[in-house]
């Protein structure tokens, strides 16, 4: 007796949970780039803030 093949609804599943993971995935990569730009420049406005204090007449 032959073992029953899974439904194709399965794999459809399967493969879009792994689609969906991907992408989720590939946004969360994203939000921490855009974090580390927002952070970098954060740091450029605040030294060129300081130097322009500390340059002051």
């Amino acid at each position: 007796m032959a073992a029953p093949t899974p439904p194709a609804d399965d794999d459809d599943d399967r493969t879009a949970e792994q689609q969906r993971l991907s992408l989720e995935k590939k946004r969360e990569r994203y939000v921490w780039y855009y974090l580390a730009y927002f952070l970098f420049g954060i740091h450029i406005v605040a030294f060129v803030m300081i130097y322009a204090v500390r340059h002051a007449k």
